[in-house]
């Protein structure tokens, strides 16, 4: 099986902390949300996973080091891929065509998730979907009394369904896949500048393929700093049994309320820590209380209570309590 992992969009909705960082790398529990979500297909697929493509754009040769290494420790063979035209999820996934062959799983690498990845041997392929109060946000899918999908509806203005489509699909042929995105292309079927997954999906529908809604028992969205923070927590929740304090963290004179992620080379001085707070590598925290927060790498929090805050790299806090989403390098008295 091979995975690929669109991921050269901007991350406008969680800027600042998409200024100087890619989306896919900031870290969720103490990993980049990247990392976690090809950690999490590889673990939760039945068969090995052998190549991994990940379609970004112009990110840099450092970036690109660490998505391929993270691939070699899951014992994939990674590939770069390069989006430089925001042109679609069907044209993004074309971007990593190379890995189109054979049962491919494909996740946008903006949101982590649970789920089983056994495909039905009657299926040609499975949408995992979560069913939502306010289907008019999501994409959805019309499903037949059978259970099989019938049709792709992008934001429905009357209800039709709420099961929304979450970025996540398994097909058991990835040529098939390619040469209906490809159509696309050459055909030039393309909405709002830009050429659509749904739009593929429909057209092997109609051909007669088979596609199933697959269920998550999770589905954790890291699209805004509200979102982040709330996958957070639940991602501590989920992985409380493997955290543990690095013996090159200093913790002094303070507690640490579980579950918590704590960075190498932290150090922590006459604080309150947690629950459900990740504070990254050579991060130092005094006299502070700390809950419900992601704290990246080199900042300092001092003086202060903070609580469903996210705070990026080499950041200054010192102060009055309030609830905060500070980018890199920032600076709060």
């Amino acid at each position: 099986m091979n995975i690929i992992i669109p991921m050269a969009g901007r991350g406008s909705r969680l800027r600042p902390h998409t200024l100087t960082v890619p989306k896919p790398l900031v870290p969720v529990g103490g990993k980049p949300i990247v990392e976690r979500l090809a950690e999490d297909i590889v673990a939760m697929s039945a068969e090995p996973v052998k190549e991994i493509a990940f379609v970004i754009g112009d990110f840099g040769a450092e970036v690109e080091a660490q998505l391929l290494a993270i691939a070699e420790r899951l014992g994939a063979k990674g590939h770069i891929c390069h989006q430089d035209e925001p042109l679609g999820t069907a044209h993004a996934i074309l971007c990593g065509s190379q890995c189109l062959n054979g049962p491919v799983v494909v996740a946008f690498a903006d949101t982590l998730f649970r789920a089983d990845f056994t495909i039905d041997p009657e299926a040609d392929g499975v949408l995992f979907v979560k069913q939502v109060e306010n289907p008019s946000a999501f994409g959805v899918v019309v499903t037949d009394e059978a259970g099989a999908i019938t049709d792709y509806v992008e934001k429905p203005s009357e209800f039709i369904s709420d099961l929304a489509m979450i970025g996540i699909y398994a097909f058991k042929d990835g040529e098939r896949l390619r040469s209906e995105l490809q159509r696309l292309i050459d055909e030039n079927v393309i909405k709002g500048g830009e050429y659509q997954l749904p739009d593929a999906l429909r057209n092997m529908t109609q051909a007669g393929l088979r596609f199933e809604p697959g269920a998550v028992t999770d589905w954790m969205d890291c699209g805004n700093k509200v979102a982040t923070v709330e996958t957070n927590h639940r991602i501590l929740e989920l992985t409380a049994d493997e955290l543990s304090i690095p013996g090159s963290a200093v913790i002094e004179n303070s507690v640490i309320l579980p579950p918590c992620h704590i960075g190498e080379g932290a150090r922590i001085v006459n604080s309150v820590v947690g629950p459900y707070v990740s504070i990254g590598n050579e991060t130092t925290v005094e006299d502070a209380r700390i809950s419900n927060s992601l704290i990246q790498s080199h900042s300092t929090i001092r003086n202060k209570v903070v609580t469903r805050a996210m705070i990026g790299n080499h950041a200054q806090v010192d102060g009055i309590p309030c609830d905060v989403s500070l980018g890199d390098y920032n600076e709060i008295h």
